[in-house]
C-alpha cells in the first residue's frame, strides 16, 4: 500500500526498537569486518554482509553521508536486508570471475537461491542491483529496506510514484526502488515477503538522484549485470601478470579500481570510516580521502600491471592537488582535491561493536608531514620513467617541492603514523626528504632538465649524512624511529626500498634483524614499538599489514626469499572469502581491524608480487634511488 512517513530525528525509531515495538529490527551480533564484501560503481562503495544485508553505502561519493549506517550502529541506522525467512544451512559466496559481482548462495531446508549484488558502474544514474535466482526447491525470502540518511540520523518521507516505483526523500538526497517483488511500509521499514522456485528471478533497484530533480529511470538488472559483467572482465584481462598468488592481485587491482574515484582519477584509502584498529578502542578515522603518501606505491602497481590510464589519471589527480604554494601542501585530501576535511564525532552513532568515537572527517590534513614531499617527487619520478605524458607545469611544480623541502628538511613533523602529539625528528621523514632532493637530481641527470643540481648534490649528501649520524644508534646496530629515540619503527624497512642505502649496508641488515626481534608478533610486522603493550601489541592497534609486506620486500632485496615467499604467503592467507583485507590484523583475535578494505594493504601486495615476480617497473635498487655507495 502507499505510505508516507514525516522526517524525523532516528532517536524516534530507535525508541521504538527499545520499546519492543512490533514489526522493528531486532539487534543482531556485529558482523565481523572480514566478513564484508565490497561492491562499487567507481564513485562509491556498499558493503554487503554474508546474510546479505548492505550495512554500509554512503551516496552519491564515497565521502557523502552515509544512507545505510548499520556498520557502526545498528540496522536502524540504516541497512537492506534480503535473505531467506528460514534458517540458512549452508551459506557461500565469491565474486564472478574477475568482477565486482558479489553472488551469495544460501540453502535452506526447502531450497537454494543465489542473491547477486553489484553496482553499475555510474552512468546517469547510480544503483545498487540485487537480483535473487532460484537454484534448486522453494525459498521463502524476505527484504527489509532501512533508508536513513545522514549517518543514520535522518527517516525520509517515502511515497508511491505512477510507474510504482518507492520515492524515499529528505533534504537533498532521494533514492527510488523499482522491483516486481510487493513491498509495503511497516513501523518505518519497507519490507516483503516473496517466494523463489528454481528458474525464477526477481529483481531490486535502487537508484540516487538529486531531490531536486525529477526521479531518474531505474537500470533493467539484467542488462545492467551484463554491461557491469563485461566492463570487469574487460579491465581485469588488462592485467598480464603470472606469478606468486596471481589471483590475488588481480583481486586487489580490482579493488583499487573499485576504490577510484572516476570523475578525478583519486583513489580513497578506504570507503568506511571509524571501523577501529582495536576492537572497542578508540583510534577510528575516517579513511574516505586521498593520501599523497599512496601515490608512489599505487603508480607503481598500476604501472607493473599495465594500467597506464589510471596510473596517469592518478598522476594527474595528484599534480592537480598539489598545485599551489608548496607551503601549503598537505599529507590528505578530498575526492577532486578538496583541501577542507575538518573533522567532527558523530555521537548518535554507538561505533562498530563499540569502538568510539565515530568520526568524520580527519585532522591530520592538518599535520606537517614532511615525508609526503619525498612521495610526490617520486611518484612523479615514477611517471616519467615509465613514459607518462607530462605538462610542462609538472617540472615547474617539481622545482618548487624541491626548493620547499630545502627549506624545511631540518624541522620536526608528525611523521608517516601521523601522531597526535609532539612534532619529532622522525627518521622516515628525512629519509623522504632525502628522495625529494634524490629525484629532483635524477630527473635532471637523466632527462635533462634545469634546474640547481650541484646544490641539490650538496643538499643530498646533507641529509643523508645528518640521517646517518643521528638515526643510527650504534648500540642497536639499527636506524631508530626518531632521533634520540632508542625505539624501531617499520618505516625503517622503506630505506632500502627508495634507494636511501643498498640492502647490504651492514646498517640496513642490522635494522631488519633488529624489527624482526622487535616488532614481529605471530610472524607479522607492528608499526612501532612501545614499553606499554598488550599481550605484545602497543596499546590501540594491531599488526600493520603493508609493514608486513615492505618486509617480505626488504627480505627479497637481500637473498633471503624463501622467507620472503613465505611471509607472503601467510599475509595472502589473511584476505578474507572474497580477496580482500582491512588496515591492520589482530593476532590475539585472529580478525582483521581496521577500515575496510584498505588501499594501501592491497596496493603493498601487489608490489610485493610483482617483486618477488622478478617483473616490477621500478627496480628500488637501480631505479628509484641513486648510488648510494659512496654516501
Amino acid at each position: 500500500m502507499d505510505y508516507m512517513f514525516v522526517r524525523i530525528a532516528v532517536i524516534a525509531a530507535n525508541a521504538r526498537a527499545a520499546s519492543g515495538a512490533k514489526g522493528a529490527s531486532v539487534p543482531s551480533m556485529p558482523t565481523a569486518i572480514e566478513d564484508y564484501a565490497l561492491i562499487g560503481d567507481c564513485e562509491t562503495a556498499a558493503l554487503v554482509s554474508r546474510d546479505g544485508s548492505i550495512d554500509w553505502l554512503c551516496w552519491p561519493r564515497f565521502d557523502s553521508g552515509a544512507c545505510f549506517a548499520a556498520l557502526l550502529g545498528t540496522p536502524e541506522h540504516g541497512r537492506w536486508r534480503i535473505g531467506p525467512a528460514d534458517p540458512v544451512l549452508r551459506c557461500s559466496r565469491g565474486y564472478r570471475g574477475d568482477t565486482m559481482i558479489l553472488e551469495t548462495v544460501f540453502e535452506t531446508a526447502t531450497g537454494t537461491v543465489a542473491l547477486i549484488d553489484f553496482m553499475p558502474v555510474k552512468g546517469d544514474n547510480s544503483d545498487v542491483v540485487r537480483i535473487v535466482e532460484g537454484r534448486r526447491g522453494t525459498v521463502s525470502l524476505t527484504t527489509e529496506l532501512i533508508v536513513r540518511f545522514d549517518y543514520g540520523s535522518v527517516v525520509p518521507w517515502v511515497s508511491r510514484l505512477d510507474d510504482g516505483r518507492l520515492r524515499i526523500i529528505a533534504g537533498p538526497d532521494m533514492v527510488t526502488l523499482a522491483s516486481d517483488v510487493p513491498t509495503h511500509g511497516e513501523h518505518l521499514h519497507t519490507v516483503g515477503r516473496f517466494d523463489v522456485q528454481a528458474g525464477d528471478s526477481h529483481s531490486f533497484v535502487l537508484t540516487w538522484s538529486p531531490s531536486h530533480r525529477p526521479p531518474m529511470a531505474a537500470v533493467e538488472a539484467r542488462e545492467a549485470l551484463a554491461f557491469t559483467a563485461r566492463f570487469w572482465e574487460g579491465w581485469a584481462a588488462r592485467c598480464d601478470y603470472e606469478g606468486p598468488a596471481r589471483a590475488a592481485v588481480i583481486r586487489s587491482l580490482l579493488t583499487l579500481k573499485a576504490l577510484t574515484y572516476g570523475p578525478t582519477g583519486g583513489i580513497v584509502a578506504a570507503p568506511t570510516t571509524s571501523l577501529p584498529e582495536q576492537i572497542g578502542g578508540t583510534r577510528n578515522w575516517d579513511y574516505r580521502f586521498c593520501w599523497l603518501r599512496d601515490a608512489t606505491l599505487t603508480l607503481l602497481a598500476f604501472m607493473d600491471a599495465g594500467y597506464v590510464d589510471e596510473a596517469a589519471a592518478w598522476r594527474d589527480w595528484l599534480l592537480r592537488a598539489a598545485a599551489g604554494s608548496p607551503s601549503q601542501v598537505q599529507i590528505m585530501y578530498g575526492l577532486a582535491g578538496e583541501r577542507m576535511l575538518r573533522e567532527w564525532e558523530v555521537p548518535w552513532l554507538p561505533g562498530y561493536e563499540g569502538s568510539r568515537p565515530v568520526r568524520i572527517g580527519n585532522a591530520a590534513a592538518e599535520q606537517r608531514q614532511l615525508d609526503v614531499f619525498g612521495e610526490v617527487m617520486d611518484a612523479l619520478y615514477q611517471a616519467r620513467f615509465a613514459g607518462l605524458p607530462e605538462s610542462k607545469e609538472t617540472w615547474a611544480l617539481e622545482l618548487a617541492l624541491a626548493e620547499h623541502v630545502a627549506s624545511i628538511w631540518a624541522a620536526p613533523d608528525h611523521g608517516i603514523w601521523e601522531v597526535r602529539g609532539p612534532a619529532q625528528h622522525f627518521t622516515h621523514s628525512k629519509v623522504m626528504a632525502w628522495v625529494a632532493i634524490d629525484r629532483a637530481v635524477q630527473t635532471v641527470e637523466r632527462y635533462g632538465l634545469t634546474g640547481p643540481v650541484e646544490a641539490w648534490r650538496a643538499l643530498r649528501q646533507e641529509i643523508h649524512d645528518d640521517v646517518c649520524t643521528h638515526a643510527f644508534d650504534p648500540s642497536l646496530g639499527s636506524f631508530v624511529q626518531a632521533y634520540g629515540s632508542s625505539q624501531v619503527d617499520a618505516s625503517l624497512l622503506l630505506m632500502p626500498l627508495v634507494g636511501f642505502l643498498p640492502a647490504n649496508d651492514p646498517r640496513v641488515l642490522g635494522t631488519i634483524s633488529c624489527i624482526e626481534e622487535r616488532l614481529l608478533v605471530d610472524g607479522f610486522v607492528l608499526r612501532y614499538d612501545s614499553a606499554e603493550t598488550q599481550d605484545g601489541l602497543p596499546p590501540g592497534e594491531g599488526a600493520f599489514l603493508a609493514c608486513s609486506f615492505w618486509l617480505a620486500d626488504c627480505l627479497v632485496m637481500i637473498g633471503r626469499r624463501d622467507d620472503a615467499h613465505a611471509l607472503f604467503a601467510r599475509l595472502v592467507a589473511l584476505s578474507n572469502d572474497v580477496g580482500l583485507l582491512a588496515e591492520e590484523y589482530d593476532p590475539r583475535l585472529q580478525r582483521l581491524t581496521g577500515n575496510f578494505p584498505q588501499a594501501f594493504s592491497h596496493v603493498a601486495l601487489v608490489g610485493t608480487a610483482f617483486n618477488l615476480a622478478g617483473r616490477s617497473v621500478a627496480s628500488p635498487a637501480e631505479q628509484r634511488g641513486a648510488n648510494t655507495s659512496n654516501e
